[in-house]
This record gives C-alpha cells, structure tokens and sequence, in this order.
C-alpha cells in the first residue's frame, strides 16, 4: 500500500502531523507493507524570502491579530510537546519554501530524504534557524549526509528539480487539497489535517481493507 503525504518544512501543523502519522503508523498491522511518499507543497508559494517575524507576516495574511497568532502558535506547540518534539515561539521568519523543496527532492534522489525533512524540520521549529539562506540550506543537507557542494549545485542552479516540485504541486491542485498536510492512501482515500495517530491507524486500516477486498 502507498500513501502519499503533501507538507511544507514552514507549516507547523504539518511539522504535528507528520508525527502522529508516524505514530498511528507504527500501530498499523501491516506497516511493513506500507510504501510513504513524501510530496511538496507551499503554504506561501508567492512568498520573498526575508526576516519578517512568522507570527507578524501570518497574522497579516490570514487578518488576524498578533495575539491571535500567538494563541494559534502556542496551540501547535502544545501538540508538538506532546509528541515529543521541541517547538519554540518567536523566533522564526517568513519566507518562500520552493528551495528547501527543490533540495529535499534532491536529498531523494540519494537516498537521505527522511533525514533532510527531519532536520529542516527541527531547524525551524525547534531550534528557529533560518531555513531560507543559503548557509542554512547546505549546512542541513551536509547533516543529513549529503555533499555540500553538491547541494550548492542544486541550490545555485534554479531549474534543478523544480519540475519535481512543481509536479507534486500540480498532483495535490488535481487531488483537490486544500491545505497540508494532506495524507492520501493508494490514491483511493484521503486524510487531511492534523488527526490522531489512532484515526491515522483507523484510516490505514480502512485502506488496506479497501485494496484487499478490490
């Protein structure tokens, strides 16, 4: 069975969900049998890279109040303790996520895919660098065990791996997501959101029982 996750590495509910997903998994009878994809999207694909503060630039975008926000960030960051991730407040920027994509597809093609998200994820949420400069972006890639001035390379070069990412962009538009993160099994059944990681074993049950009884 394949299940297909769209995230975004800027996207604190996705930076949850991926856990519980990962959790509900553990728990699912046939987790062996289960083949995950991971699939780009961007929250805020018109977005400049730069140093606004996370909670003023969302605020504005979605007209909230700055206490607004906050509450929303401290509610994501209760979630994640929960699941044992660190998740700070303040500290992170605004900014356009399509390279941090455009490397992760090429942490894929090496086999260290996993280990970039990983990484980039708790660079932004739990240690609050930068995910959008250069140094930061290489710097991840050489820990998750990837060349660095190979990683230059992709990085420097725009048209490298972009269709990729746009590709995946394109199959979540057809798919009718909304938003991420966006879990969709065999193609067939689709979960959206941040859901427990007992509905995600519920829903991977209910999959696997679709597919064997086809």
């Amino acid at each position: 069975m394949r299940v297909e996750i769209w995230a975004d590495i800027a996207c604190p509910w996705c930076y949850v969900g991926l856990a519980r997903f990962e959790r509900g998994l553990a728990s699912f009878e046939h987790r062996g049998e289960v083949a995950v994809v991971h699939r780009s999207y961007e929250l805020n694909p018109r977005a400049t890279s730069g140093a606004v503060p996370i909670i003023d630039a969302v605020a504005a975008q979605y007209g909230r109040t700055r206490d607004e926000q906050i509450a929303r960030e401290e509610q994501a960051a209760g979630m994640a303790r929960e699941m044992g991730l660190d998740f700070r407040i303040g500290g992170r920027v605004f900014g356009n996520t399509f390279d941090v994509h455009r490397l992760i597809h090429f942490a894929e093609s090496q086999g260290r895919r996993s280990e970039l998200m990983d990484l980039a994820f708790r660079a932004n949420f739990a240690q609050e660098r930068s995910i959008y400069d250069r140094e930061t972006q290489v710097a991840l890639a050489v820990e998750a065990g990837l060349d660095g001035t190979a990683a230059q390379n992709v990085l420097d070069d725009p048209t490298a791996f972009a269709a990729a990412v746009r590709a995946d962009e394109q199959m979540a538009e057809e798919l009718g997501a909304g938003g991420v993160p966006f879990f969709v099994m065999n193609r067939r059944y689709g979960v959206s959101g941040v859901q427990s990681p007992e509905a995600f074993t519920q829903a991977l049950r209910q999959a696997w029982d679709e597919k064997t009884a086809a």
